[in-house]
């Protein structure tokens, strides 16, 4: 057996004594007195050896592991949808495909694997000021009120499903009404049949993107069993954030500052030259542009003012417009009220966080990641 000097064993390790030490007592790291000096100790190569390659590969699962957190590797299995290739899958079909003609009640049949579309329930009426401030009560109170989703059968869960959804469309538009949810929407923005086509198309590219931020939060709460209403409340609380569902409402802003101004181009110059925060342009997994937006762009045909502030900040950046300019140049082309985007995007959404919560209490198991500490 080889021996080496503690110098050597903790340049090998990357470590200090006391962690030396303390791989010597529980048993990793056999050591011996030097006999030319009895004071010293000497560390088995081998031991060492296997120890750094113990260490090495836990470096690089952990590498991995962060860096799944943004953009990185899949981090659970699912058969909802994907990204891939520049194309977005929902269950083994194109979302151009289903674009088409689906309408959010088909996709969120096609979503749960749900054989037909039962009848609205009647919906409680629900108190707030703005679509947004409904929303949150209602599904606040479903929380409270639901039973727990772990140990319900699919077909329990799906009725649940249909129910959040059918209530959460009336808390948005206002009024129970009757008809597909993208009517009941065009009618309460008193739109004409090509709004209300507009809409039907905007919900569908937006009613799921595999594992985004509220999307996974909402996988999180579903792993504890919680009510689905529970699950969907997550998701809504994460798609508040800026940087998520509000970031249509900042490329709105930025799109009216392009549209107002004298000279489009050159404000679209001076704001790359600031450094301006450019909302709604690019996207991660999307490098040659987010098909979602190319989709709805080229359905909506924006005024010429709209396209000439798209084209000036593509030409400045460098970069394609995402799913949120594009719903803030259909807010604009359409006369939307500025929260429409929020409302498009949460009820799309809604469909999709349904299909994930029930996928993971399918695969019963709970989520729970660990941190790296970085402390003393």
């Amino acid at each position: 057996m080889d021996w080496i000097s503690i110098d050597k064993a903790l340049t090998e390790l990357a470590v200090r004594k006391q962690t030396l030490y303390a791989y010597v007592s529980r048993g990793l790291v056999r050591a011996k007195a030097d006999e030319s000096d009895p004071r010293r100790s000497l560390y088995s190569a081998s031991d060492v050896g296997k120890l750094k390659g113990r260490r090495r590969g836990a470096r690089r699962r952990s590498e991995v592991a962060a860096g799944a957190i943004a953009w990185g590797e899949p981090v659970l299995e699912s058969a909802i949808s994907t990204v891939r290739d520049g194309q977005l899958i929902v269950r083994g079909r194109s979302i151009e495909q289903l674009a088409a003609k689906y309408t959010l009640e088909d996709m969120a049949r096609l979503l749960w694997n749900a054989d037909d579309i039962p009848a609205p329930n009647p919906s409680r009426r629900t108190p707030g000021a703005t679509p947004k401030a409904r929303a949150f009560t209602m599904l606040a109170r479903r929380a409270a009120e639901d039973a727990p989703s772990l140990g319900r059968s699919p077909k329990a869960l799906r009725a649940d499903a249909w129910s959040i959804l059918f209530e959460f469309a009336h808390v948005l538009c206002g009024e129970s009404g009757k008809g597909a949810m993208h009517d009941r929407l065009a009618r309460a923005w008193k739109l004409d049949a090509r709004g209300a086509h507009l809409i039907r198309r905007a919900l569908v590219l937006m009613a799921d993107h595999e594992l985004n931020p509220s999307t996974f939060a909402v996988r999180i709460a579903a792993s504890t069993g919680a009510p689905l209403a529970a699950c969907m409340l997550s998701g809504l609380s994460t798609l508040a954030g800026p940087l998520h569902g509000e970031a249509p409402a900042r490329a709105l802003a930025q799109l009216d500052q392009l549209t107002e101004a004298k000279n489009i181009a050159a404000e679209a110059k001076a704001m790359v030259a600031r450094g301006d925060q450019i909302a709604g342009w690019s996207h991660p997994l999307y490098p040659d542009g987010d098909i979602r937006a190319v989709n709805l762009l080229a359905a909506l045909k924006p005024k010429p003012a709209i396209a000439r502030a798209l084209r000036a900040l593509q030409q400045e950046t460098g970069d394609k417009p995402n799913c949120d300019a594009a719903l803030a140049a259909m807010t604009r082309e359409l006369g939307l009220p500025d929260d429409a985007p929020f409302s498009i995007f949460a009820l799309a959404r809604m469909a999709g966080w349904l299909a994930h919560a029930m996928e993971q209490r399918e695969a019963g198991r709970i989520i729970r990641p660990r941190a790296r500490y970085t402390g003393l």
